[in-house]
């Protein structure tokens, strides 16, 4: 048995789960999510709690079990926490603005960027060096962050570049520090 598929889902106070059919639709405070269930896995509604259930024991059927599981609680807690992404510009002259509802970068390119965030997703500019991309939908909010991300990934040398709140950039050696230890 899947020792993450065979937990329950607690749902809370607040938050409807409907199932009609294959479709899942999961309801809270911050909004609504939906998914297409796979046609082989079941949900069981029980008080507060939602299970989710298996035919067999066959490798497709184990890997559905588990990740049924999960995406049925990440979708819990989006409507209910939300989700949020936390982005870091480095470098001289990186900063970062909303022009209305679009973002604009200024990443070392000669022209500014201008990315418009999809429906169900907010940017926030705390400070010119920072974005903060958040949602209810887990997938769609890491997909943004890494999207915006994309426009200038972090370099190795200098460590310039948008990178994820906490991420450690490895560092290579220069061509000076190379040549120095070939004397």
């Amino acid at each position: 048995m899947s020792r993450i598929g065979k937990k329950p889902v607690v749902i809370p106070s607040g938050v409807k789960i409907q199932k009609s059919g294959l479709d899942c639709k999961v309801t809270g405070p911050k909004g609504e999510l939906s998914a297409r269930i796979h046609p082989d896995i079941t949900l069981e509604l029980k008080d507060n709690e939602v299970l989710v259930k298996r035919p067999s024991d066959q490798k497709e059927h184990r890997a559905l079990h588990g990740l049924w599981r999960a995406l049925l609680a990440s979708m819990v807690k989006g409507v209910t926490e939300g989700y949020q992404k936390k982005l870091e510009l480095v470098g001289v002259g990186y900063r970062a603005e909303l022009k209305g509802s679009k973002l604009q970068l200024l990443v070392g390119y000669s022209h500014p960027i201008l990315f418009a965030p999809p429906k169900g997703i907010k940017i926030e500019v705390p400070v010119q060096t920072a974005v903060t991309v958040s949602g209810i939908d887990k997938q769609l909010v890491g997909q943004v962050a890494a999207k915006i991300r994309s426009f200038r990934l972090p370099e190795p040398y200098k460590g310039k570049g948008i990178k994820y709140e906490g991420e450690y950039i490895r560092r290579k050696a220069g061509k000076a520090a190379a040549a120095a230890g070939t004397k």
